[in-house]
C-alpha cells in the first residue's frame, strides 16, 4: 500500500488497484498506460450499507460481473457522477475510465500486501491466504515476490464469511507452471469445483457471452487457474507479467477501431495466452463476417478466453477488428466495451451452434 502514485521501480501491473480521494477504487487493467494517467475499471464505490466494510465504512461492488459489457455500464455510472475519471485516448481509439496520477490516494501493490499477510494475519480468511500460499510454494519453487493478493483481501475490505482469494502469480513460466500443479492436484488441500458451482458459473456465461450451456460448461470446466481451497473457499489464480515481460511503451503503436469481424483461424501462438490480455498469435485466417483483411492475432480482455486454444488447434472467433499502425497490421479484439453483440473465442470443434 503506497500512499499517492506507485513506485518508480515498479510498472503497473494488470489487477493492481487504485483508491482516489472520493473513496472510489479502481482496478487496474492491463498494461498501456499514459504517461500521467492510469487505466482502470471501477470496482467498488462507498455506499450507506454493504456487504464489503473497512474502518466503519461500506462499499458496495459496481462490477457485480466481470464482463466487458458490465465494464461499460461501469463508464455510463462514472459519466453521470465521476466524469473526471472517463477519458479518450488517441492510442487506443477508446473512451475508457482512467485514474490521473494526481487523483491517487493510495495505490495498492498485491505482492506488498500478501507480505503482510504471511508476516502477520489478522482474521481467519488472511489464515487461509497464508495457508494456501504455503501449499502453493511446497509444490513448486516460486519466489514469496513473484505471488501477490488482490481483490477485497488487497484493499482490507473482505469478509471471512464469504469473500474469496485472489491470488497474483507474476511471470509467464510461473503461470504455466502453477496451472500445471492445479490440473495435477499437487496442491496439498485444493480439489476441482463441483457440478453445482460449475453450473451456477455456467448460468452467468450463457447469460452475458451468449454461447450455449455446452460451450459455457467446456469453458468453465477447464479454468486452469481455478481451484477450491482446504475450506472449501474458492481460489483463483491471476496471471500478471513482470517488469521484464511488459515490453510495449504507450503510443509505440496505434490502434483504430474498423467494425466488428468473425473468423476462423489457426493458433500459430499461445505464449502470451496466460495474461489478461491473453494474446494468440494466427495462421490460415479466413474472414467469416467484416472486412477481409489478415488479422495477425487475437487479443481476449475475457478471462474467460485465456488459454482455451493451443498452438496449431483451428478456432473460431468473433470480435472488433482493429487496425494496427494504420493498417500495418490487423487483430482481433475480444472483451469491447462497445456491447456491439456476442464475442468469444472457441476451439472449432465447439464452435458449433454459435450465431
Amino acid at each position: 500500500m503506497i500512499q499517492g502514485a506507485q513506485p518508480a521501480q515498479r510498472k503497473p501491473k494488470d489487477r493492481d488497484f487504485i483508491e482516489t480521494p472520493e473513496g472510489l477504487l479502481f482496478c487496474v487493467v492491463g498494461y498501456l498506460h499514459p504517461p500521467d494517467k492510469y487505466t482502470a475499471y471501477l470496482k467498488y464505490s462507498p455506499a450507506s450499507e454493504g456487504r464489503w466494510q473497512r474502518q466503519g465504512r461500506a462499499y458496495q461492488r459496481q462490477l457485480a460481473f466481470y464482463h466487458a459489457h458490465q465494464v461499460g455500464e461501469t463508464l455510463d455510472y462514472l459519466q453521470a457522477h465521476y466524469p473526471h475519471y472517463v477519458h479518450y485516448c488517441p492510442v487506443r481509439d477508446m473512451v475508457f475510465s482512467m485514474v490521473p496520477q494526481e487523483r491517487v490516494q493510495t495505490y495498492y501493490c498485491p505482492e506488498q500486501r500478501l507480505a503482510q499477510v504471511l508476516a502477520h494475519p489478522n482474521d481467519p480468511l488472511e489464515e487461509e491466504t497464508a495457508n494456501m500460499v504455503e501449499a502453493i510454494r511446497s509444490a513448486m519453487d516460486i519466489a514469496p515476490a513473484d505471488l501477490g493478493i488482490t481483490g477485497s483481501i488487497l484493499l482490507g475490505t473482505h469478509d471471512p464469511g464469504f469473500s474469496d482469494i485472489d491470488l497474483m502469480v507474476y511471470g509467464r513460466d510461473n503461470a504455466r507452471r502453477i496451472g500445471a500443479v492445479i490440473a495435477g492436484l499437487e496442491i496439498a488441500g485444493a480439489s476441482p469445483a463441483g457440478k453445482a458451482y460449475l453450473d451456477n458459473w455456467c448460468r452467468g456465461v450463457v447469460q452475458y457471452f451468449g454461447l450455449t450451456y455446452e460451450q459455457a460448461y467446456w469453458l468453465v470446466s477447464r479454468q486452469w487457474n481455478f481451484c477450491f481451497g482446504p475450506k472449501r473457499r474458492p481460489v483463483s489464480l491471476h496471471p500478471a507479467r513482470l517488469d521484464a515481460e511488459i515490453v510495449e511503451k504507450y503510443g509505440d503503436h496505434r490502434y483504430r477501431e474498423v467494425g466488428m469481424c468473425r473468423l476462423r483461424a489457426t493458433v500459430s501462438d499461445d505464449a502470451d495466452a496466460v495474461f489478461l490480455p491473453a494474446i494468440y498469435g494466427l495462421e490460415r485466417v479466413r474472414i467469416l463476417e467484416g472486412p477481409v483483411v489478415e488479422v495477425a492475432e487475437i487479443c481476449a480482455y475475457e478471462g474467460l478466453f485465456g488459454r482455451v486454444a493451443s498452438a496449431g488447434q483451428e478456432v473460431e472467433a468473433r470480435g472488433k477488428l482493429e487496425e494496427v499502425d494504420g493498417g500495418l497490421r490487423y487483430r482481433l479484439i475480444i472483451g469491447s466495451s462497445k456491447r456491439a453483440g456476442p464475442e468469444y473465442l472457441l476451439p472449432l470443434s465447439q464452435a458449433k451452434g454459435l450465431p
